[in-house]
């Protein structure tokens, strides 16, 4: 039985079953924990402690050093892999460099977010909503959106809904009411985590971004007004962290009852 694809509850359940020997599992689950490629020590337990497999953040690596990483990665059977923070030129020679090993790839380059793999379809409890103050976010709000997909959730869009004309805010409330989870991203004031905080019955994740003028100070009066907000259920990410966003959507999306 082919084990790579497998994950501990999987392999369990094939013992139970009668379909993998106790001795094949405990082969497979012995396998090192993580490997050294001199460069990069990569994670490749992550999935199983944490659900989600490392992701791979290329802003200061080289394009050789990203593909060695995707190569063991896949070497250990990771189907879908992550690439954030990507450059187009980057992405370019990533690309050539693992065409040898058949996986599919694609490049977003608003979100600056590589996926190399196959991306698992939509589950979870029901939707994340994803909603902009302005157009100028949307770079953000991308990197968070990909994220969220690539790791199996539906995502709505909802751009260009700020306060400086909250009437377009109103007109999609009823996705916010539906949703089971809301990425609220903003710069200049930041008040639509507020606004939108005060809408939802779901938890609220606010980015702040760096858009603005002299006095948003890069997104850093956004992050403060965020932290400061008056609605109940507002959690606050760093500024532009489109993909920390993202991640813990999908973890909130995926939440589950433990015995």
């Amino acid at each position: 039985m082919k084990t790579k694809d497998m994950d501990i509850h999987e392999i369990l359940k094939a013992v139970e079953s009668g379909a993998m020997s106790a001795d094949d599992a405990v082969t497979h689950l012995r396998l090192k924990p993580y490997e050294d490629i001199g460069y990069a020590k990569v994670d490749l337990h992550r999935k199983l402690r944490q659900g989600v497999a490392e992701v791979i953040y290329g802003e200061s690596k080289t394009a050789e050093q990203i593909e060695g990483i995707v190569r063991s990665m896949a070497a250990a059977g990771q189907s879908c892999i992550l690439i954030t923070r990507l450059s187009a030129d980057k992405s370019a020679g990533v690309e050539a460099g693992i065409s040898d090993l058949g996986l599919k790839y694609s490049y977003h380059e608003k979100a600056r977010i590589a996926v190399t793999g196959d991306v698992p379809e939509p589950s979870g409890l029901g939707r994340v909503v994803i909603a902009t103050g302005g157009t100028s976010d949307i770079p953000v709000a991308e990197e968070a959106a990909i994220t969220c997909e690539a790791l199996g959730n539906e995502v709505v869009r909802l751009y260009d809904v700020g306060v400086a004309g909250i009437h377009r805010l109103m007109d999609s409330r009823e996705e916010i009411m539906k949703a089971s989870v809301i990425i609220a991203i903003a710069g200049m004031e930041g008040a639509l985590a507020s606004v939108v905080g005060g809408m939802a019955d779901c938890p609220v994740i606010a980015v702040p971004t760096s858009v603005g003028y002299g006095a948003a100070f890069d997104g850093l009066a956004a992050l403060l007004s965020m932290l400061n907000s008056c609605a109940s259920g507002v959690a606050v990410v760093n500024i532009d962290n489109g993909f920390g966003a993202g991640y813990l959507a999908h973890q909130i999306n995926h939440m589950k009852k433990r015995d």
